[in-house]
């Protein structure tokens, strides 16, 4: 495994942004460089900003390598569950994919009572809620224990300085966002996709608690999954072995993904209306490693570090790419 220490050259080996002027249709999301090609796809580039609370938060080394490396596995792994956007992989932080029409909503499928960003349940539940995205929750739940059942709890899709806002699956059917069937279709898809991960992910020692997914239509109207799947800013990942004991112990789950970042953002702040402090070097790398060991257990092999520092990752980017505007 990858520790921080092994890390601390490549503190500045980021890519805080790959705006490529030679590529068309330039879109800018929060971890995202997007850009809409003449061929009627899209290129997808991870770059390495984190970005929680409705704001991004800093940089950390290979993080848009690493998501793009998990979300391959898992989009190869459920390719049989729902047909995923996937065309091309040009660069580790690079995907092509087709152009959809996304829906205007993000589907999180929760196992657990988890959270701590406004549109999680746990804080809703702490606040006395007991009817939250329509579903009702009995009484006496604790943080991070397990729920009764395996839920769906929809958002809007924010954009950039707004903020996500829960929706019920009445919400959805009345507004017309979905029709029924376009709904029950997506619930569906969103479950089995949940069901996978979650099997795969205990065969490799760890709880996927809860994840987000985001859908679109192709140009025959049918359902494909977008965006990412089970990567670490998209789920929370938790390490089983001592999940029962923390627990028990009234303490967090040992977790692998951006919680390390909230986690120790929240200590020291209430990141919706403080300013939010620098994250310290040793943070930062910490953090690097936890994504990099995402990867190593869920792939099953090695996160191979490269041998030099040059070239810089968006040089490297713009080299994979020429053939983008070339042709």
């Amino acid at each position: 495994m990858i520790d921080a220490g092994a890390l601390a050259p490549y503190r500045d080996y980021v890519l805080p942004e790959a705006f490529i002027p030679e590529l068309p249709g330039f879109y800018r999301g929060k971890v995202r460089e997007n850009y809409d090609l003449a061929n009627g796809e899209r290129m997808l580039i991870a770059t390495d900003r984190i970005s929680a609370f409705d704001q991004g938060l800093a940089v950390i080394p290979f993080k848009g390598q690493v998501l793009t490396d998990i979300a391959r596995f898992w989009f190869e792994a459920t390719g049989d569950i729902c047909a995923n956007h996937i065309c091309a992989n040009p660069d580790p932080n690079v995907m092509v994919v087709q152009r959809l029409e996304m829906m205007p909503i993000e589907i999180i499928v929760r196992d657990y009572l988890a959270g701590s960003t406004a549109t999680s349940i746990l804080p809703m539940y702490k606040a006395g809620a007991r009817k939250i995205y329509g579903i009702d929750f009995p009484d006496g739940l604790s943080a991070n224990q397990k729920l009764p059942w395996t839920i769906i709890t929809p958002t809007t899709k924010a954009g950039h300085d707004a903020h996500d806002a829960p929706l019920s699956a009445q919400d959805i059917i009345e507004r017309r966002i979905l029709t029924p069937r376009q709904w029950e279709d997506v619930a569906q898809k969103a479950f089995a996709l949940f069901w996978r991960g979650r099997e795969i992910a205990a065969a490799r020692g760890l709880i996927l608690a809860d994840t987000k997914y985001e859908f679109g239509f192709n140009e025959e109207g049918h359902i494909v999954l977008a965006d990412e799947i089970h990567t670490p800013d998209s789920s929370r990942y938790w390490v089983a072995a001592t999940y029962a004991e923390r627990l028990e112990m009234g303490r967090p789950p040992d977790s692998l993904d951006k919680d390390f970042i909230r986690n120790w953002i929240r200590a020291r702040c209430d990141p919706y209306r403080e300013p939010i402090p620098e994250i310290p070097g040793d943070v930062i790398l910490e953090a690097a490693a936890a994504y990099i060991r995402t990867f190593e257990i869920i792939a099953g092999r090695s996160f191979v570090l490269p041998e030099s520092l040059e070239p810089a990752p968006l040089e490297r980017i713009r080299a994979n790419l020429a053939f983008y505007w070339r042709r």
